[in-house]
């Protein structure tokens, strides 16, 4: 028997593998397709303090090997993360994390507070969301902010936090060690790279607010790139994602120096991407064989 069981911050999850923020619901639809107890975690959308609208449509636009979003973190808020999924997500033997958005530093910390009670194993907080305090320049494109809202929502979490670092920032690791300055349990990258894309018949914007978050398998070389210069970088557990489809993507992760793996919008198109990933793992494990996946883990550095 292979073992496919990872630590992150002291939790063991039983294989590698879990869903990106805003691609997998709470999980509830792609419980229709299989056992949801066949994942590492679940990753819940983004969940703020009260709910959110989003952005106007249209907002979302294909790409080649990808997608552009600018949903805007649209979400119904934490009072119904509490009463629906959370419940539900705890019917099945994996674990949850639960992605956290926010506009000021106060908006976190209230989430944060509500979770600290609550059968969830992790919480993940999502900087790429606008500082609207400090003219919208989004929390994890600046290091002295980045670092002083991970110590502040360290200051109410009960749960190991995991910090979701964006890509658009001149050097990936300066950002890494601000998180973990600030007191990190696990960091998680990359979110989406900032994109454009313009209808010509159209002669206009392709998405109503202009740029959107680029996804999919046209940013697996960035994000396998920053994985490996943060793993070099930092001492915290890393969860690598960004364009991840097959088991073979997630193994270049998880070689890079990613502890765990995201799936993220290969679930639009591949419902069964994320169990696909676990069991194609352990096929690679068997065929190779590895009897431990841990010894994987970095293995290219």
């Amino acid at each position: 028997m292979k073992n496919t069981k990872v630590t992150l911050a002291g939790v063991e999850l039983q294989n590698p593998v879990m869903t990106a923020s805003g691609t997998f619901g709470s999980g509830i639809e792609y419980s229709e397709f299989y056992d949801l107890g066949r994942l590492g975690a679940v990753v819940t959308k983004g969940v703020a303090n009260v709910p959110w609208p989003g952005n106007p449509i249209p907002r979302i636009a294909e790409t080649a090997s990808g997608m552009l979003n600018a949903i805007g973190l649209q979400n119904p808020g934490i009072d119904t993360l509490l009463e629906r999924d959370i419940p539900y997500l705890r019917k099945y033997q994996t674990k949850i994390i639960v992605n956290i958005c926010g506009k000021t530093i106060e908006d976190y910390c209230e989430v944060v507070e509500r979770l600290s009670t609550e059968p969830v194993d992790f919480l993940e907080i999502n900087v790429s969301c606008p500082n609207v305090k400090e003219g919208g320049i989004a929390f994890g494109q600046n290091p002295k902010a980045l670092e002083a809202i991970t110590r502040e929502v360290k200051k109410y979490a009960r749960q190991p936090v995991i910090m979701k670092l964006s890509p658009n920032v001149t050097d990936i690791t300066e950002m890494a060690k601000a998180a973990e300055a600030g007191g990190a349990d696990v960091l998680s990258l990359i979110n989406t790279i900032t994109g454009m894309k313009i209808d010509i018949h159209r002669r206009t914007f392709a998405i109503a607010n202009k740029t959107g978050g680029l996804s999919g398998p046209a940013i697996k070389p960035v994000a396998v790139r920053m994985v490996y210069q943060v793993a070099q970088s930092v001492r915290l557990p890393i969860i690598g994602m960004g364009g991840i489809c097959t088991a073979e993507d997630a193994l270049e992760f998880i070689l890079a120096g990613a502890t765990a793996v995201s799936i993220g919008t290969a679930n639009f198109t591949n419902p069964y991407a994320a169990k696909e990933v676990a069991e194609g793992i352990e096929a690679y494990m068997e065929q190779h064989q590895i009897a431990d996946i841990k010894s994987l883990i970095g293995a290219v550095g």
